[in-house]
Protein backbone atom coordinates (compact mmCIF):
# COMPACT_ATOMS: atom_id res chain seq x y z
CA UNK A 1 0.00 0.00 0.00
CA UNK A 2 1.55 3.41 -0.71
CA UNK A 3 1.52 6.85 0.78
CA UNK A 4 -1.50 7.79 -0.32
CA UNK A 5 -3.79 4.78 -0.27
CA UNK A 6 -2.81 4.49 3.47
CA UNK A 7 -4.02 7.78 3.71
CA UNK A 8 -7.03 7.88 2.24
CA UNK A 9 -7.84 4.91 4.43
CA UNK A 10 -7.11 6.01 7.30
CA UNK A 11 -8.76 9.92 6.56
CA UNK A 12 -12.17 7.41 5.54
CA UNK A 13 -11.83 6.07 9.02
CA UNK A 14 -11.47 8.84 10.94
CA UNK A 15 -14.62 10.36 8.65
CA UNK A 16 -16.67 7.05 9.45
CA UNK A 17 -15.48 7.51 13.20
CA UNK A 18 -16.95 10.99 13.46
CA UNK A 19 -20.42 10.11 12.38
CA UNK A 20 -20.91 7.43 14.57
CA UNK A 21 -21.95 10.34 16.89
CA UNK A 22 -22.14 13.33 14.41
CA UNK A 23 -21.70 15.79 16.87
CA UNK A 24 -18.99 18.82 16.79
CA UNK A 25 -18.09 18.22 20.33
CA UNK A 26 -17.79 14.60 20.06
CA UNK A 27 -13.43 14.06 21.55
CA UNK A 28 -11.06 12.30 19.52
CA UNK A 29 -10.16 8.98 19.85
CA UNK A 30 -6.83 8.40 17.89
CA UNK A 31 -7.12 4.52 17.03
CA UNK A 32 -3.38 4.89 16.10
CA UNK A 33 -0.17 4.47 17.56
CA UNK A 34 1.35 7.14 19.36
CA UNK A 35 4.09 8.51 17.07
CA UNK A 36 2.65 6.83 13.66
CA UNK A 37 2.20 8.52 10.74
CA UNK A 38 -1.70 6.61 10.71
CA UNK A 39 -2.10 8.75 14.20
CA UNK A 40 -0.98 11.80 12.86
CA UNK A 41 -2.75 11.80 9.57
CA UNK A 42 -6.15 10.80 11.75
CA UNK A 43 -5.65 13.53 14.12
CA UNK A 44 -5.44 15.72 10.76
CA UNK A 45 -8.55 14.72 9.31
CA UNK A 46 -10.70 14.42 12.62
CA UNK A 47 -10.23 18.74 12.53
CA UNK A 48 -11.28 18.86 8.79
CA UNK A 49 -14.01 17.04 9.78
CA UNK A 50 -15.42 18.76 12.52
CA UNK A 51 -14.95 21.79 10.65
CA UNK A 52 -16.30 20.77 8.01
CA UNK A 53 -19.39 20.61 10.38
CA UNK A 54 -19.10 23.72 12.32
CA UNK A 55 -19.16 25.73 8.76
CA UNK A 56 -22.34 23.93 8.13
CA UNK A 57 -24.08 25.24 11.35
CA UNK A 58 -22.80 28.59 11.17
CA UNK A 59 -24.53 29.02 7.66
CA UNK A 60 -28.07 28.78 9.31
CA UNK A 61 -29.49 32.07 8.61
CA UNK A 62 -31.24 31.76 12.18
CA UNK A 63 -28.22 31.01 14.32
CA UNK A 64 -28.48 33.74 17.55
CA UNK A 65 -25.91 36.06 17.12
CA UNK A 66 -23.94 35.04 19.98
CA UNK A 67 -23.73 31.58 19.28
CA UNK A 68 -22.28 32.41 15.77
CA UNK A 69 -19.58 34.71 17.13
CA UNK A 70 -18.92 31.74 19.31
CA UNK A 71 -18.42 28.98 16.40
CA UNK A 72 -16.63 31.89 14.65
CA UNK A 73 -14.17 31.35 17.61
CA UNK A 74 -14.25 27.92 17.13
CA UNK A 75 -13.10 28.11 13.49
CA UNK A 76 -10.55 30.16 13.83
CA UNK A 77 -9.30 28.19 16.24
CA UNK A 78 -9.72 24.87 14.46
CA UNK A 79 -7.89 26.61 11.55
CA UNK A 80 -4.93 27.24 13.61
CA UNK A 81 -4.79 23.89 14.58
CA UNK A 82 -5.26 22.71 11.53
CA UNK A 83 -2.05 24.76 9.87
CA UNK A 84 0.07 23.84 13.07
CA UNK A 85 -0.66 19.62 12.13
CA UNK A 86 0.16 20.31 8.41
CA UNK A 87 3.17 21.89 9.43
CA UNK A 88 4.02 18.76 11.73
CA UNK A 89 3.34 16.43 9.11
CA UNK A 90 5.56 18.63 6.80
CA UNK A 91 7.85 18.18 9.88
CA UNK A 92 8.14 14.41 9.61
CA UNK A 93 8.52 14.47 5.81
CA UNK A 94 11.59 16.67 6.44
CA UNK A 95 13.08 13.81 8.87
CA UNK A 96 11.96 11.45 6.49
CA UNK A 97 14.00 13.32 4.01
CA UNK A 98 16.94 14.68 5.77
CA UNK A 99 19.71 12.55 3.93
CA UNK A 100 18.72 13.00 0.97
CA UNK A 101 20.90 15.46 -1.45
CA UNK A 102 19.10 17.30 -3.47
CA UNK A 103 20.41 17.06 -7.15
CA UNK A 104 22.02 20.47 -8.19
CA UNK A 105 19.24 20.69 -10.73
CA UNK A 106 16.54 19.85 -8.40
CA UNK A 107 12.93 21.67 -8.85
CA UNK A 108 11.04 23.08 -5.78
CA UNK A 109 7.44 22.01 -5.74
CA UNK A 110 4.36 24.87 -5.12
CA UNK A 111 3.60 23.00 -2.34
CA UNK A 112 4.73 20.95 0.40
CA UNK A 113 4.05 17.58 0.66
CA UNK A 114 1.90 17.94 4.10
CA UNK A 115 -0.33 21.19 2.03
CA UNK A 116 -0.73 18.43 -0.38
CA UNK A 117 -1.84 16.04 1.97
CA UNK A 118 -4.32 18.35 3.65
CA UNK A 119 -6.17 19.00 -0.06
CA UNK A 120 -6.20 14.72 0.09
CA UNK A 121 -8.13 15.19 3.68
CA UNK A 122 -10.66 17.72 2.48
CA UNK A 123 -11.50 15.90 -0.99
CA UNK A 124 -11.83 12.51 1.55
CA UNK A 125 -14.92 14.71 3.34
CA UNK A 126 -16.22 15.79 -0.04
CA UNK A 127 -16.12 12.75 -1.50
CA UNK A 128 -17.95 11.10 1.46
CA UNK A 129 -20.54 13.87 1.69
CA UNK A 130 -21.27 14.52 -2.06
CA UNK A 131 -22.15 10.30 -1.61
CA UNK A 132 -24.41 11.07 1.04
CA UNK A 133 -26.25 13.32 -1.61
CA UNK A 134 -25.88 11.36 -4.47
CA UNK A 135 -28.03 8.20 -2.80
CA UNK A 136 -30.57 10.63 -0.17
CA UNK A 137 -33.64 8.96 -0.75
CA UNK A 138 -35.46 11.91 0.31
CA UNK A 139 -34.05 14.20 -2.79
CA UNK A 140 -35.12 14.02 -5.98
CA UNK A 141 -33.71 12.29 -8.98
CA UNK A 142 -32.48 15.57 -10.52
CA UNK A 143 -30.91 16.24 -7.36
CA UNK A 144 -29.12 12.75 -7.11
CA UNK A 145 -28.30 12.30 -10.64
CA UNK A 146 -26.44 15.99 -10.17
CA UNK A 147 -24.99 14.99 -6.93
CA UNK A 148 -23.74 11.60 -8.83
CA UNK A 149 -22.30 13.71 -11.87
CA UNK A 150 -20.06 15.38 -9.00
CA UNK A 151 -19.17 12.78 -7.32
CA UNK A 152 -17.40 11.29 -10.62
CA UNK A 153 -15.46 14.08 -11.11
CA UNK A 154 -14.25 14.36 -7.27
CA UNK A 155 -13.11 10.19 -7.83
CA UNK A 156 -11.52 11.46 -10.80
CA UNK A 157 -9.78 14.42 -8.93
CA UNK A 158 -8.93 11.74 -5.72
CA UNK A 159 -6.67 9.58 -8.65
CA UNK A 160 -5.19 12.55 -9.69
CA UNK A 161 -4.41 14.02 -6.59
CA UNK A 162 -2.93 10.86 -5.21
CA UNK A 163 -0.67 10.17 -8.10
CA UNK A 164 0.67 13.77 -7.99
CA UNK A 165 1.34 13.28 -4.24
CA UNK A 166 3.06 9.65 -4.72
CA UNK A 167 4.86 11.62 -7.66
CA UNK A 168 6.21 14.17 -5.60
CA UNK A 169 7.42 11.94 -2.54
CA UNK A 170 9.14 9.98 -5.17
CA UNK A 171 10.70 13.20 -6.68
CA UNK A 172 12.08 14.41 -3.07
CA UNK A 173 13.37 9.97 -2.36
CA UNK A 174 15.50 10.53 -5.72
CA UNK A 175 16.47 14.49 -5.01
CA UNK A 176 14.49 15.73 -8.18
CA UNK A 177 12.99 18.09 -6.07
CA UNK A 178 14.19 19.77 -2.82
CA UNK A 179 11.89 19.77 0.07
CA UNK A 180 11.69 23.20 1.77
CA UNK A 181 9.42 24.28 4.27
CA UNK A 182 7.42 27.98 4.79
CA UNK A 183 5.89 28.15 7.90
CA UNK A 184 2.65 29.82 7.62
CA UNK A 185 3.55 32.92 10.13
CA UNK A 186 -0.33 33.56 10.45
CA UNK A 187 -0.97 37.21 11.49
CA UNK A 188 -4.51 37.45 12.66
CA UNK A 189 -4.23 34.97 15.60
CA UNK A 190 -0.67 37.05 16.95
CA UNK A 191 -1.73 40.46 19.54
CA UNK A 192 1.78 41.54 18.53
CA UNK A 193 0.80 41.61 14.59
CA UNK A 194 -2.96 41.98 14.41
CA UNK A 195 -3.11 45.87 14.36
CA UNK A 196 -7.22 45.42 15.83
CA UNK A 197 -5.51 43.35 18.56
CA UNK A 198 -2.01 45.30 19.67
CA UNK A 199 -3.58 48.50 19.35
CA UNK A 200 -6.17 47.95 21.79
CA UNK A 201 -3.49 46.85 23.96
CA UNK A 202 -1.92 50.06 23.56
CA UNK A 203 -5.09 51.82 25.15
CA UNK A 204 -5.21 49.62 28.53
Amino acid sequence: MNFTETAWKVFNQSIEDYHVSDDVNTLINNPFEKDSLERILYAKNWIDTVQWHLEDIIRDENIDPVEALQLKRTIDSSNQKRTDLVEFIDSWFLTKFENITPKPDAKINTETPAWAVDRLSILALKVYHMSLEANRESASEEHRANCQIKLDVLLDQKEDLSTSINQLLTDIEYGNVKMKVYKQMKMYNDDSLNPILYQKGQQK
